[in-house]
């Protein structure tokens, strides 16, 4: 096997040692495979899952070690820990009818061959240990994976149109990568993408969502990566809701359509779902531009936000969290507001996440262009509203008025029905007004007065 050069591991996690450890004294081969050989050779700190391929086959790995958890036919072996390791047994596949999962696997191979079934060539390489406790050994890497990142290429293990078909999610992982790390897409693996862009429609939403996902957590700027899948003919196929955007004027100190301001929003945002709930919240622009405004966009993008997530399989607690959201973030808030406004908005907002929605609207002034005065009007409003949600906790928290509809059953004689709403939805209205209204005999008195000739 052709050995590479010498790569040294300042670190490595005390787990991942105690496998390589107990495999390469058993005399087997082992060596380290994919994002954490890559991501050193990058200089960017690996934070994601650490693997390991062996030559033992996978009962032989599951024996070495007692609690691991061997649960498929790929010969993938959990072993637990802080990190836990996924190790492999080297196999070569054949076969992909489903174009996820191949329909032959064969184990036995060398490290060269379970190398050649992997998608990318920065992520077909290998570090076998020579001082283990040294982090000492030297980088396998048969088809030119260092060569590609030191040039900031992205390219497939062999013909692309092969490695496509074998996995059409592929096609989104390679705007990832790209995206992430700032790499050209090679022509090859370009054109192919670009020719076999509809192949992505056969990928499950749950798999989609979490490609999704992955790029909006562990991508510095993601615009980059939907830059890109748009120019490949993937962003139409995938979230068709987003490309409608492309073109959308927008009136904004920061040029751009209506796509480009919600990338930017999403660029500015920190987090997964604050950067979901940007890539999503202006989606109802598409369709509801008149005479240079957008009205009622926050109530077409929120049910189009809705359909968009439940086809991803987004759990529903948070998709409902995320509409939410999406359905208010046009609040218009200005220091003229009385406090009586600010007890509206509470209200209003009570079964909103407003500290999603309020920095929602932090990135969405940074992708607007706006300047700091609209930092400032933010934090009045969330200082007014604190000041409110402590003085008035029973009525802005709580939703309790100091009276009930059994109260005015039994003191009025109102019967339950739309009457009865209508009485204890006018009081609540008075008491937003001047919350010192909020008192029994205040609250029946003014009832008295809403229902003539009823009394108590």
């Amino acid at each position: 096997m052709p050995h590479g050069r010498e790569l040294r591991f300042e670190a490595l996690p005390p787990s991942v040692v105690s496998v390589l450890r107990r495999l390469t004294g058993s005399g087997h081969e082992a060596a380290l495979v994919g994002g954490c050989v890559r991501d050193p050779l990058l200089g960017v700190v690996h934070a994601g899952d650490w693997d390991a391929a062996t030559s033992a086959r996978p009962e032989v790995v599951a024996q070495l070690f007692p609690g691991s958890t061997w649960e498929n036919r790929f010969g993938t072996v959990t072993v637990r820990g802080t990190p836990s390791v996924e190790v492999t047994s080297y196999r070569a596949e054949d076969g992909y009818r489903d174009r996820r999962r191949p329909d032959e696997v064969r184990f036995g191979v060398s490290l060269t061959d379970d190398l050649a079934r992997r998608d990318f060539t920065i992520n077909a390489m290998a570090w076998l240990p020579v001082e283990l406790d040294a982090g000492v050994g030297v980088v396998i890497d048969p088809f030119g994976g260092e060569a590609d990142l030191e040039a900031r290429r992205l390219r497939t293990v062999g013909d692309p149109r092969e490695r496509f078909d074998e996995d059409a999610l592929r096609l989104m992982r390679a705007t990832r990568f790209a995206g992430r790390f700032g790499l050209a897409i090679d022509g090859a693996t370009d054109a192919a993408i670009v020719e076999m862009a509809p192949l992505i429609a056969s990928v499950s939403q749950e798999r989609v969502r979490d490609e999704l996902l992955r790029i909006l957590k562990l991508t510095d700027a993601p615009s980059r990566t939907f830059l890109l899948m748009e120019h490949l003919g993937l962003l139409a196929v995938l979230l068709p809701e987003l490309t409608a955007l492309r073109g959308v004027p927008q009136r904004k100190a920061r040029p751009g359509d209506a796509l480009d301001h919600t990338l930017a929003a999403v660029d500015a945002a920190a987090g997964t779902e604050l950067r979901l709930v940007a890539l999503l919240h202006d989606l109802g622009k598409a369709s509801t531009l008149a005479d240079g405004h957008f009205i009622g966009h926050e109530r077409v993008g929120a049910e189009l936000a809705a359909g968009l997530l439940a086809r991803l399989r987004v759990p529903g607690q948070l998709a409902a969290r995320l509409v939410g959201v999406i359905a208010h973030h046009m609040y218009d808030y200005g220091p003229h507001w009385s406090d009586a406004a600010v007890r509206r908005f509470i209200r209003r907002t009570d079964e909103v996440d407003r500290e999603l929605l309020f920095a929602l609207r932090r990135v969405d002034n940074v992708a607007s262009g706006v300047g700091p005065e609209a930092e400032a009007i933010q934090a009045e409003l969330e200082a007014r509203i604190s000041v409110e949600l402590t003085a008035q906790p029973d009525l802005l928290v709580g939703r309790r008025l100091a009276i009930d509809g059994h109260d005015l059953q039994r003191e009025l004689g109102i019967a339950p029905g739309p009457e009865l709403g209508s009485v204890l939805e006018h009081l609540t209205e008075a008491v937003l007004d001047d919350p010192s209204l909020n008192r029994r005999d205040r609250l029946l008195a003014m009832a008295q007065r809403v229902v003539p000739g009823r009394t108590g």
